[in-house]
């Protein structure tokens, strides 16, 4: 059996934080994605959340200190699990994208009908 650990987000780009580490970039930032649905009494709800996305630049990742905040922004990657302790003692885990493939939607043609 073939495991698959795929994520595709599309939505905009909230904090951003670059960084170098060895002379390679990176991108720390979190994406809104936003889903709508109606309820049994039919009232629209819109529900949003919040991805923690890491983006090393390379070949599928454009030059990430493009990446600004409101950005409309397409991401391909898979999700990993971290685990850490709290100087308190407390075990904390949380979980983010690592990045594969990241496209500007704003910089690609528009299609006219």
């Amino acid at each position: 059996m073939e495991n698959i650990n795929r994520i595709e987000l599309q939505g905009r780009v909230g904090n951003v934080r670059t960084n170098e580490y060895n002379g390679s970039k990176v991108a720390n930032f979190s994406l809104a994605t936003e889903t709508y649905y109606k309820t049994r009494d039919g009232h629209a709800i819109s529900e949003t959340t919040w991805h923690n996305i890491v983006a090393w630049e390379g070949k599928e990742t454009m030059d990430v200190e493009r990446i600004s905040k409101g950005m409309a922004i397409y991401v391909t990657g898979r999700l990993r699990a971290s685990k850490y302790t709290t100087t308190e003692g407390t075990e904390k885990q949380f979980y983010e994208v690592l990045a594969n493939k990241v496209r500007i939607l704003e910089d690609e043609p528009s299609v006219e009908m």
